[in-house]
Formats: structure tokens, sequence, C-alpha cells
């Protein structure tokens, strides 16, 4: 029977971070003894504050979350210790169905893109890579998730950046199509992890974490986008499992998780390289300041 508790608190609730919503839709925890809490960042409260006052165990979030205190000279801080994914998952998706797209078509047109510090900036590194002149689209910023989806149903914008299910959502829906993802055009780089604090991470209760957590990244490996989907369905009741699925399948195609959980270098590296070139940091933070490798 499970007898110890998590508290793991996530930045985003997607699909697109299934290895840890696995890790406790389909039981793995539970073989290591533990059950979890599983809730999102609450609003206007401070990560770094909630892990000193004993909040919270495990968090979601990126390598770069980590550079703005860093910047400030703020060392007491969770580290990184477990990749979750390493592409970029927001997918593009276009009002209407025509079959071809090219990146310049973006050019004279309106976008709502996630204009959160991480999204935002992969996004204007990508389109870069494609060679497209951004002062030529006008981006729309309109908050959260949710509401993007909203505005772009109300016919708001020409082009809407979500991670999925949503986008599959409204392609089923008939209100777009998915025209492009922005993994494909960014190389592999550490998108998405797991951060805790030191003391935590020397704990038994670490050890089993990091034991089904590495079941949990071979099942979304190699079982079906359907079984993936069915596994994690309560903690989507608002989604259809086909939706889901459609989702999981596309990110399991890109190649968004592997079963080594190690957060590379090479991959921080591609993840500072891209905050560079938006201008959030003029310097570079040290790897070894961010990232444990974790056994």
């Amino acid at each position: 029977m499970p007898t110890d508790q998590l508290r793991i608190m996530v930045y985003r609730h997607s699909v697109f971070y299934s290895p840890l919503i696995a890790v406790v839709a389909a039981g793995f925890l539970e073989e290591e003894g533990l059950t979890a809490t599983y809730f999102p960042k609450p609003p206007r409260r401070n990560q770094y504050e909630m892990f000193r006052n004993d909040e919270v165990d495990i968090m979601q979030a990126a390598v770069s979350t980590n550079w703005d205190p860093l910047s400030k000279g703020d060392r007491d801080i969770p580290v990184h210790f477990a990749q979750i994914n390493q592409r970029d998952g927001f997918f593009l998706m276009r009002r209407g169905s025509r079959d071809a797209f090219e990146w310049r078509d973006l050019e004279g047109t309106r976008v709502l893109a996630d204009h959160a510090q991480q999204p935002f900036a992969m996004f204007k590194y990508g389109l870069h890579l494609k060679g497209v002149n951004l002062n030529r689209i006008e981006l729309s910023n309109a908050g959260s998730p949710d509401a993007m989806e909203k505005a772009f149903r109300d016919g708001q914008a020409d082009y809407i950046h979500l991670q999925g299910p949503a986008p599959q959502q409204l392609e089923k829906e008939g209100v777009g199509k998915v025209v492009a993802v922005m993994g494909e055009v960014i190389p592999p780089v550490a998108f998405s992890s797991l951060m805790a604090r030191r003391e935590f991470l020397r704990t038994a209760k670490a050890q089993a974490f990091m034991r089904a957590y590495r079941r949990s990244l071979r099942f979304v490996l190699e079982s079906s986008a359907r079984d993936i989907a069915t596994a994690e369905a309560s903690f989507f009741p608002a989604i259809p499992v086909d939706v889901m699925e459609a989702a999981i399948a596309r990110y399991q195609q890109l190649g968004t998780w592997r079963l080594d959980p190690t957060i590379t270098r090479e991959q921080y590296d591609m993840a500072m390289d891209i905050f560079v070139h938006a201008g959030i940091f003029k310097e570079r933070f040290p790897y070894e300041d961010v990232v444990v490798r974790f056994a």
C-alpha cells in the first residue's frame, strides 16, 4: 500500500508532459509505495518561496526558470535533475484547411503566440531559423492558453501557437489545421524538466520517485498513443481520448521524449543560446549551477 506522499507542482498541464503525468496516472508511483498530489502552480505565488516553505517536493519547470534568480545573485533555488521534453512541443495552427504551408506565409498575418518567456523565445528563434521576418507579423498576446484558444475561436487571428492537445481539439472541430510544430525546426533542447531541492534529492523518497519516473519514460516511449491517452484520461476530463491520442502520437513521432532522463550539457547550451539570441540574458549561466546528474 502507498505510504509516502509527494507534492508535485506544475507550470503547465498538457499531454506534452506525459512522462510526468503517467508516473502518477499509470500507477508507477504506487509500485514504489508513493502517492502524489499533482497541482498547478498557484497564481501570484513564487515557486522558490514555496520550496523554501516546504510546500512542494518536485516541480515541472525548465532550466531557464533558474536563470532569472541566478542573474540576481540568488543561489538558494532548486536544481533540475530529470528531463521531461527534449523538443519544443508547441504546434502552429492556421485558420481554415488549406494544405500547403510555407513559413513565409506568416508574414503579413496576425499570430496568437504564447508570450510566456520560454515558448516566446523559442518561437522567435524558430522563425529566425526559417528566415521569417518577425517585424512583418502582427503578434498578439491574449494571455493564458485558454484565453488564446477562445480568441482564436472568436476569429481574432490567422494563426495560433499552442501545446497539444488544444490544437488537435480545434482541428477536430474544424476551426483550423495544424501546419507545423516548432520542435521540427528547433534542435533538441532542454525544454522542460523536473526540479527539486538538493536536500530532497538525497532522500529515499527521491530515489523511489526516480525509479518510477524511469518506468514512466519507458511507458510513453514503448506504449501506443491510445494506451497512454487512456491511462491519462482522468487528468483531462474535458478532452476526448481520441484527441489526446492524436497529440501524444505526434509527440512520439517528434522524438519529444527519450529513455535517458539526463539533462545533457549540449541541450542545456542550446536553451541558453536561444535565450541569448532573444536578448533575455546577456550572460551565460554554468550548467553545474542549474543541473545535477541524478542516478
